[in-house]
């Protein structure tokens, strides 16, 4: 069992996982019952050091785990299996999460999931109602088809051309039975227009100072990265996934923190979990990494989020 304040690597549901626990050690116990807040990354590939060290201080007091998802971060690579090192999908990243709250010994949890992150949290929420107190969720990304035509819309006018949506070309080449892959041809036209870190900057910051100092903790941090995990996620399908419809299946109170400068989140994609998922919904003067943009805005929607 790891102890507050120490990195922990662990071998936890067949992965090597890399996760950081601070705060007062009694918490989530039966002794302490108040839950341990878990922060979950997105990138997909991300990890979890930029928000500690530009946020940590401010959950001083709160028990919270800094976990590296499966194949992210300080956590080991993805490994090779029977059927390749490609089958990370989310059942298995929302069981790693399952298997970290029984390792800590934790009655409940508090999944507080960002951007691709928040997929995780949901899930976790709705397959474990009973071990989940409540879920956050920061900028999230749940609809992805529909995220692709965001990305390609925004590409396109940064670009100054037409948009020219594939969809229906898509829809229409795809044999009858068959899944149109509609949200891949979005996002490789939206990509083939602008790069996909140039475009992600331009749509998820509020300003360049922000930017460049996330880029700077990140470099601070070496762990620049991720490429793996994207792509086994996208073999798995990613672009064409549509989680909505299972929002409507969870059973406990849902929040969700938005940045109205987050063009990739808000305001549609947040609109699902609204709409839905009956989310209450604090919007902030951010973008898609609120904790930079107003620090003491996010930790007053946090900890409203964490109490109310």
């Amino acid at each position: 069992m790891t102890t507050p304040d120490e990195p922990s690597f662990e071998r936890l549901n067949g992965a090597d996982l890399y996760f950081e626990v601070t705060g007062p050690e009694d918490l989530g116990t039966e002794a302490a019952p108040e839950p341990p807040l878990v922060f979950l990354h997105g990138g997909p590939g991300y990890n979890s050091y930029s928000f500690r060290e530009l946020f940590g201080e401010r959950l001083a007091g709160r028990r919270v785990v800094y976990l590296d998802q499966r194949g992210s971060g300080r956590s080991g690579p993805l490994e090779d299996t029977e059927q390749g090192a490609d089958t990370l999908d989310l059942d298995t990243l929302v069981a790693d999460l399952e298997a970290l709250r029984a390792y800590l010994g934790a009655e409940r949890i508090v999944p507080l999931g960002h951007g691709f992150g928040a997929l995780v949290a949901l899930e976790y929420a709705r397959r474990h109602p009973d071990r989940t107190a409540r879920v956050i969720v920061v900028n999230p990304w749940v609809q992805f088809p529909e995220l692709a035509l965001t990305l390609l819309r925004e590409a396109s006018a940064l670009r100054g051309v037409p948009l020219e949506d594939p969809a229906d070309a898509v829809r229409a080449r795809t044999p009858e039975g068959q899944h149109p892959p509609v949200g891949e041809a979005r996002i490789e036209a939206a990509f083939g227009l602008l790069n996909a870190r140039d475009l992600l900057n331009a749509l998820q910051f509020r300003d360049a100072p922000s930017r460049m100092r996330l880029e700077f903790t990140d470099t601070e941090g070496q762990l620049a990265g991720g490429g793996e995990v994207q792509e086994a996620l996208v073999h798995q399908g990613l672009w064409e996934f549509e989680y909505p419809p299972f929002l409507q299946e969870l059973r406990r109170p849902l929040f969700v923190i938005a940045g109205v400068h987050d063009r990739t989140s808000y305001p549609e994609q947040v609109e699902w979990l609204v709409d839905l998922g009956g989310a209450d919904l604090t919007v902030l003067d951010a973008g898609h990494y609120p904790w930079l943009d107003d620090e003491d805005a996010f930790a007053e929607a946090l900890e409203e989020a964490l109490t109310r």
